[in-house]
């Protein structure tokens, strides 16, 4: 059985509250630039994933973004830059169809594609660098991670790092359809289908479906998710691809991070220590929203304590 410990995070106190922590990095935080070297991976199936790093003589550390995340997105920019600060050999792993161009075929990614995950580590490891150390994963790219780590024994890294994961994916589809979470899904569903039009405005799209229709993620992962993926439905996808039920299988030193106030879960969401693989760490938090986690005690000097915590952890897998 792993672990189920609390953390000494504290939210800033002029960032408190779900809501602030989990859009103020968002709207607010620099990205900094990077002097990324992007790279192509040629998938067995036909299409692509395409990768970006930063060339350094430390181990590679994989980094996966979440829903309609990309270099943008202001976890991906900071943990890259702070891995590469470091020492360490950031690889940010584009999700199918997430890069510059849409990928080749009708299907895209989803929580629960570990083919892709499986497919970018054994490119990797065919490199002089060989395996990453770890894999760290934000949100579904922390579903997607988990999965990988509860289906296969023999993964190549040392260690998983995931973060604000929707361990249940029904949870957090019915989360994100009430209160003030709505606004959450009514930004990621609006970018879902606009990417679902870039894509099918090249190809033809294999579904008779109005896109502009929908407007939750029920409907979206019922109409679109599930039949270019070939799954039943909407259910059978939450069922099959949450993260919660492969933990158990997890023997990989794994860190979890996870608030107890994330907008996109309910508390009951969150797993049991019983129910944690032996390679499980579940740190949780009182407070840090959704990929959040800002800190510090002056608002205009702002911590983001997860960069933090990470090297930390990697620190520890390393001595």
């Amino acid at each position: 059985m792993g672990t189920l410990s609390r953390s000494d995070f504290r939210p800033a106190w002029w960032a408190r509250g779900a809501h602030l922590q989990t859009l103020g990095p968002s709207l607010l935080r620099r990205r900094p630039q990077l002097p990324l070297e992007r790279q192509r991976v040629e998938l067995a199936d036909g299409d692509f994933i395409d990768l970006a790093g930063i060339r350094n003589d430390g181990p590679p550390v994989l980094v996966i973004h979440g829903l309609e995340g990309n270099l943008e997105s202001h976890y991906a920019s900071g943990i890259l830059f702070a891995l590469a600060s470091a020492g360490y050999e950031p690889v940010f792993m584009h999700l199918r169809g997430c890069g510059d161009e849409p990928n080749r075929l009708a299907r895209s990614y989803h929580s629960g594609a570990t083919e892709d995950l499986t497919a970018v580590l054994a490119h990797l490891a065919d490199r002089p660098q060989g395996p990453p150390l770890a894999t760290i994963g934000y949100s579904l790219g922390g579903n997607l991670l988990l999965k990988h780590l509860g289906e296969s024994a023999q993964s190549g890294m040392r260690a998983g790092i995931a973060v604000s994961v929707p361990f249940l994916l029904r949870d957090a589809m019915l989360r994100l359809g009430l209160g003030a979470s709505r606004i959450y899904q009514r930004h990621l569903v609006g970018r879902l289908k606009a990417s679902y039009q870039r894509k099918f405005a090249r190809i033809p799209s294999p579904l008779t479906l109005d896109v502009e229709g929908i407007r939750d993620f029920f409907a979206f992962d019922d109409q679109v998710t599930a039949p270019l993926h070939g799954f039943a439905g909407a259910e059978d996808y939450y069922a099959r691809c949450s993260c919660r039920r492969f933990l158990k299988h997890i023997d990989t030193p794994t860190l979890i991070i996870h608030a107890q106030d994330d907008p996109f879960m309910f508390e009951r969401t969150v797993p049991r220590e019983e129910e944690l693989g032996p390679g499980v760490r579940l740190e949780l938090t009182s407070g840090g929203g959704h990929v959040g986690f800002v800190g510090g005690h002056l608002p205009w000097r702002p911590e983001y304590w997860l960069e933090t915590r990470i090297l930390k952890y990697l620190r520890e897998i390393s001595a």
